[in-house]
This record gives structure tokens, C-alpha cells and sequence, in this order.
């Protein structure tokens, strides 16, 4: 039996670094490629480069007008995510302790929306908004909570169920009243589901393409669109496109490594209580 357990866990063992290998090799194709030239790319893609050059990141760094647009995007994530965290969190905390139908049927619709795909209100979405002269950051911002919240909100309500009513109640006979009590004492509980949300929010804010694509123009262009002047109709400077996305995934990292342990443990308390 204890051969059989030991064969089962390195059996497990390989398929998890084949999988660790497999999720690593686009970071690898993309910082290998970041040093090279171009013609080096076409002549060798997953090789070293013969000779480290950092002539790409200079030249991306000033063809992206990269502080600008990385202004830009800390700009829009930032403040996109901290909405979502708050409102998200008060939205939970109020349909969690309501057990009524109401709320219950508000949770089902929260839920119901993750499955709408934003190319049906897309086209909809950006002609109300069109006319009413909100196509820009603050627009962009707006729409974000819009998409954001339904997810986080499911989060924060399996998070909350884990939490019991009796702090509640012991702040209310203190004297608390509802928002003092979620600021006070429910909201830092929530510390390791509100990373894990932060962190999702962050990764698809930080890296979307499309609704930006529609609601900015000029210089309030994030990273991702600023990408877009690398890849002409009849050239592809794939040399400068990857070392700009070498750039761009940098802070993302640092946030991801800084609030690692706080991820798995608030998609646990989210997913499964």
C-alpha cells in the first residue's frame, strides 16, 4: 500500500511540473525573445540570445511613451479595483445578513451576470455612454465596477457566511451601528478574500484591451493600447512588443508576490464555505 501511495504522489509530482513548465513557457518565449533582435526572433525563438542586448527596452520604453501610459494604467486599475473591493464587500455584507427573498434573489442575479459575455453590451453599453459624454476615464471606471462587482460579490458572500452574527450583535448592544460595524470589525476580517479579489481585478484590469480600446483615445491610453503601435498593417516589431510586455507584467509581479499568501486561503474562504 505504501508503494502504491509513493507512486501515486510522484506520478502527481511529474504532472505538476509538466504543468509548472507548460504555464512557464510563454514567460520564457517572452523574456528570451525581449533581448534579441529582430532578426534573431526569426532565426531562433526559443534559444538564448547570442548577445544580451537592452536597445529593446530603451526603444519601447520611449516609442510606448511608457510613464505615460503606465501613469494611466495604475491610474485606472487603482482606483478600479479599491471601488470594487469596497462597494463589492458592502453589497455582500448586506444581502449575507438579510435573509430574505429578496436578497436572495439579488445574489442569484449577481451570479446570473458572470455569465453574460461583454461582446452582447458592448456595442450598447458604449453608445449610452457615448451620449452622455462619458467616454473616458472616470466612464471607463464606472464600467468597470459594473463588471467587476458580480464576481466579487460572490466572493465576499461565501466569505461572510464563515463569519458569525454574534459580532454583530455584541457591537450593536455596545452602541455600534451598522456601518461602524462593518468598517470596524467585519471589513479587516475580510482581509485575505478582499487580496484575492484585488488581485483577480487586478490582473484582468490591468491587461484588458477591449473596453479601453472603446472608451480612451490619445494620451489617456493604458499600456495595453499603447502595445498596439508595434504591430502595423504590414510589420510586426515583435523584438519591441516584448520587451514593452516585459515591462508592463513587472508590477503586476511584485503585487502578485507581495500578497501571495493571502490568495489561495481567500479563494478557499469565497469558493467553498
Amino acid at each position: 500500500m505504501k508503494k502504491k501511495k509513493r507512486k501515486g504522489i510522484l506520478i502527481l509530482e511529474i504532472i505538476g511540473v509538466l504543468l509548472a513548465l507548460l504555464w512557464l513557457a510563454p514567460f520564457y518565449l517572452m523574456i528570451v525573445n525581449a533581448f534579441k533582435t529582430k532578426k534573431g526572433i526569426f532565426s531562433d525563438v526559443l534559444g538564448f540570445p547570442e548577445e544580451l542586448t537592452f536597445e529593446n527596452f530603451k526603444n519601447a520604453f520611449i516609442d510606448l511613451d511608457f510613464l505615460n501610459a503606465l501613469f494611466n494604467s495604475v491610474l485606472v486599475t487603482t482606483i478600479s479595483v479599491m471601488i470594487i473591493i469596497v462597494f463589492s464587500a458592502m453589497a455582500a455584507y448586506a444581502l449575507q445578513r438579510n435573509n430574505s427573498k429578496l436578497s436572495k434573489t439579488l445574489l442569484l442575479v449577481f451570479v446570473a451576470a458572470m455569465l453574460i459575455p461583454f461582446q452582447s453590451v458592448m456595442i450598447p453599453l458604449v453608445s449610452i455612454f457615448g451620449s452622455v459624454d462619458m467616454l473616458n476615464r472616470p466612464g471607463l471606471i464606472f464600467m468597470y465596477l459594473g463588471f467587476g462587482c458580480s464576481l466579487s460579490i460572490f466572493l465576499y458572500h461565501g466569505s461572510l457566511s464563515s463569519i458569525s452574527k454574534s459580532l454583530d450583535e455584541a457591537a450593536i448592544m455596545d452602541g455600534a451601528n451598522r456601518l461602524q460595524i462593518f468598517w470596524h470589525i467585519i471589513f479587516p476580517i475580510l482581509k485575505p478574500i478582499s487580496v484575492t479579489v484585488a488581485i483577480l481585478n487586478l490582473i484582468w484590469i490591468w491587461n484588458d484591451y477591449l473596453l479601453p480600446s472603446l472608451v480612451l483615445s490619445g494620451a489617456n491610453e493604458t499600456i495595453p493600447l499603447r502595445m498596439f503601435y508595434f504591430f502595423g498593417q504590414y510589420t510586426k516589431q515583435w523584438h519591441l512588443a516584448l520587451a514593452g510586455l516585459t515591462l508592463a507584467i513587472i508590477p503586476v509581479i511584485i503585487f502578485y508576490f507581495v500578497s501571495q499568501k493571502h490568495i489561495i486561503k481567500g479563494v478557499v474562504e469565497g469558493a467553498v464555505k
